[in-house]
């Protein structure tokens, strides 16, 4: 599947969220998804409309922002609309289907209403992608299920990303794909599976400046990412905006671009598009 244009892969999904996310992704030629991890409500908005022009997808921890209101979520959908973007909202559930299916819904926020596509633990087994789909497969929601993680002695390896596939399998309409590391770790190259079924890869831990941090996570360029690790889309934060709340949005939004022309560059690339730098 990594062989086709996102445009091709778009016709082939069922998913709502996964079609629109891939035309998206074509339109605006980006692969970028910027994670949005400052905890002020006005910092958040301010990094989402700077970024928002060369951006698929939004990412947000939304119980870090400490002045949180729903005014902030009618903005988020407007800047949505406003730069052609989807939002995810990394909620990492992993409780039971019934107590999921109510933190996806209910709560303070009701990430189900707004929020495109969530992710999800596979840890506590099918029940949760259930319980996650009562409610999000009405809306035309997407689930992302964790198979492996960006982070030092990730536990999220071997067996357990084999059986996050198979969960992954058995609910195709609703699960669209994988926060995972590596394409050949979930789809081997050749195999049936790599042209009888598409999920798509976000992959964290994307960096062009430096390969890691204090508390273990470790980065990639975008090129290995997308070129040679055969993943769909760059996940990026504090390369883009820095540290803490204090952000300078003219550089958020020269490092965006900055990140989704690599981005796009890799995958232009690996279709073979254009020569080897």
């Amino acid at each position: 599947m990594s062989s086709l244009t996102y445009a091709q892969r778009s016709q082939l999904h069922t998913n709502p969220a996964a079609k629109r996310l891939l035309a998206i992704i074509e339109h605006k030629r980006s692969n970028l998804c910027v994670s949005v991890d400052v905890t002020k409500k006005e910092t958040l908005l301010s990094i989402v409309d700077a970024v928002g022009p060369y951006v698929c997808l939004v990412k947000t921890h939304i119980d870090i922002v400490e002045d949180f209101d729903h005014e902030l979520i009618t903005r988020l959908q407007e800047l949505s609309q406003k730069h052609e973007f989807l939002l995810f909202e990394d909620r990492k559930f992993a409780d039971i289907g019934n107590t999921v299916a109510l933190q996806y819904s209910q709560g303070v926020h009701k990430i189900a209403k707004w929020s495109h596509i969530t992710n999800a633990h596979p840890v506590p087994g099918p029940g949760i992608i259930s319980g996650l789909a009562s409610v999000g497969l009405p809306l035309g929601r997407g689930l992302l299920l964790l198979a492996e993680m960006s982070s030092q002695g990730s536990l999220a390896t071997g067996s357990y990303t084999q059986d996050a596939i198979e969960m992954a399998r058995s609910h195709r309409d609703f699960v669209i794909g994988f926060i995972a590391m590596n394409r050949d770790n979930i789809q081997k190259p050749g195999a049936a599976s790599d042209t009888n079924e598409d999920f798509l890869i976000l992959t964290p831990g994307v960096g062009l400046d430096s390969r890691g941090d204090s508390m273990g996570q470790q980065y990639k360029t975008p090129r290995e990412v997308i070129l040679e690790r055969r993943c769909d889309i760059i996940i990026v934060g504090r390369g883009i905006y820095g540290r803490g709340d204090n952000v300078d949005v003219r550089t958020a939004q020269q490092q965006a671009k900055r990140y989704q022309q690599a981005g796009w560059s890799a995958y232009l690339e690996r279709l073979g598009t254009m020569p080897s730098s």
